[in-house]
């Protein structure tokens, strides 16, 4: 997995932007509203990147920030909705946007991108409401440092529950300093 891409800005197109690092030219797909604030040829710059492995391709999506990568993340999750369409939706919308518009169902706002209907922006609001809304609520869930409860979040989704249910179960139980095995098994307690 790369994480980023961080290096000279060889050239842009208009779906890519080409990132030279150390000799290598890493085609980057991007948002146009990325690729127009990126730096000019020659110019430094630093993509946080989501590579999608396929079959038949291998692609890489840059973001300028974390937030706009954890969005398309969660955009391409939904069925039915993948990278063109998220980049889409994120070229049209700030993040900011994209989270009222989600926190408060607001699907009419999704139905303007190009590529979005009304069934697709429906589903976006019904499946993010909650992970939204629960991130909204409790910001520290999303960027936690505390790797107990990470790791406790990851091991409860590795046991096949959802995200939504996994950040619920371990916000309503972890405490300071629990490591993730307690936190796991109350949480399982509280999940079953």
């Amino acid at each position: 997995m790369i994480a980023f891409v961080k290096g000279t800005v060889s050239y842009i197109t208009e779906q890519q932007a080409i990132i030279d690092c150390n000799g290598i030219g890493y085609a980057v797909n991007a948002a146009p509203s990325t690729l127009s604030r990126l730096p000019r040829n020659g110019e430094d710059c630093l993509l946080h990147t989501h590579m999608q492995v396929k079959e038949d391709d291998m692609s890489l999506y840059g973001f300028l920030n974390r937030e706009e990568l954890r969005l398309f993340r969660l955009f391409i999750g939904i069925s039915g909705i993948g990278p063109k369409v998220a980049l889409a939706i994120l070229s049209v919308m700030s993040p900011e946007q994209i989270q009222n518009a989600i926190a408060s169902g607001d699907a009419v706002a999704f139905s303007k991108v190009s590529g979005v209907g009304k069934k697709t922006a429906q589903r976006i609001t019904l499946e993010l409401t909650d992970k939204i809304k629960l991130e909204e609520a409790s910001p520290q869930a999303t960027t936690m440092e505390n790797s107990e409860k990470q790791d406790a979040i990851e091991g409860l989704i590795a046991l096949g529950y959802s995200r939504s249910e996994s950040f619920k179960a371990v916000l309503s139980v972890a405490t300071e300093d629990m490591p993730a095995s307690e936190i796991i098994r109350q949480s399982l307690k509280k999940l079953v």
